[in-house]
């Protein structure tokens, strides 16, 4: 079961060496308006609305001006995948042998976009070899989980995916809305096993599932459940809803994602944020974001930034 918001930002101080045995000092929480709360659960595509969670730098905008003090994300994966096509990892994920070099790929990678500003990677891939997804697929899923350890030890913030994996899918949710999926017991012990490695972030996949009452992950209350019974307690950041391109699903699934226990909703284009942020506003002011706010404000603070 979550735990109530009080208790929550308690913790979060208290990992943070701001609590005690006492009540806080300060509501993380105070001062911020219900706007300000649907912005923080927004990552948007540049130039970004004022205020938002993150932003998504792709390899056409790397040299694009970004707000001062915010989440900046990457898909820094290998191969043909670089939001930095000059920074590391050169070769696909699929062309790592063992996880020592993977690794030390993610460790050079993670060193060098820290350099160039950035906190957080949406990598690795964990989604069983032989998938959609081709080269991006790591040879056995212990090579994406080193990888996302290297990550973190060079500065970056690893955001593994797609919970619960692609492995089984015929076709990859970047070209389809509408992919079907299903478990796979490697694939599920791979996201355990990057929790059990403290990864901070993990994505949830569009597509949909028959475990999960052919519902998508990323608004599934199981598939939010199932990483917070197995004790992850990082951010959990939804696929890119721009993928839903026209009438109210780019702002919908936001909703039910966050309804459903996600923390953050990623958007490429930085007119479905602005419109998400809009139709955000009401659950913030319910108090429904609450939880999400404080995860997102952890996660800003292990990157070293500022309170909002």
């Amino acid at each position: 079961m979550p735990l109530p918001v009080a208790a929550f930002a308690q913790a979060l101080l208290a990992a943070a060496g701001l609590g005690g045995g006492s009540p806080p000092a300060e509501d993380p929480l105070a001062g911020l308006t219900a706007r300000d709360k649907a912005a923080l659960v927004v990552v948007s595509g540049l130039p970004a609305p004022r205020g938002v969670g993150g932003v998504f730098v792709r390899s056409w905008n790397a040299d694009a001006p970004r707000p001062r003090d915010t989440l900046v994300f990457v898909d820094q994966e290998g191969g043909e995948v670089r939001s930095f096509p000059a920074l590391p990892p050169a070769p696909w994920p699929s062309e790592h042998a063992t996880a020592r070099e993977a690794r030390a790929a993610g460790r050079e990678t993670g060193a060098a976009l820290r350099r160039a500003g950035v906190h957080a990677d949406f990598a690795p891939v964990l989604d069983l070899a032989g998938g959609p997804l081709g080269a991006r697929h790591f040879r056995r899923p212990e090579l994406g989980v080193a990888f996302a350890r290297g990550l973190g030890e060079g500065g970056v913030a690893a955001c593994v995916k797609h919970f619960p994996g692609l492995g089984s899918a015929e076709q990859s949710t970047d070209d389809r809305p509408w992919v079907l999926s299903r478990f796979r017991r490697a694939e599920l012990a791979a996201f355990r096993a990057a929790i059990r490695a403290g990864v901070p972030c993990v994505m949830t996949s569009h597509a949909v599932y028959r475990e999960l009452g052919f519902a998508r992950a990323l608004n599934s209350h199981e598939a939010h459940r199932m990483l917070r019974d197995w004790g992850f307690e990082g951010v959990v950041v939804t696929d890119s809803l721009s993928i839903f391109s026209s009438g109210p699903w780019p702002v919908e699934w936001a909703r039910r994602a966050l309804r459903a226990g996600g923390d953050l909703v990623l958007y490429t284009s930085p007119g479905h944020a602005r419109r998400a942020i809009r139709a955000l506003v009401p659950l913030a002011r319910a108090g429904e974001l609450d939880e999400a706010v404080l995860r997102v404000l952890e996660l800003r603070r292990r990157a070293g930034l500022p309170p909002p």
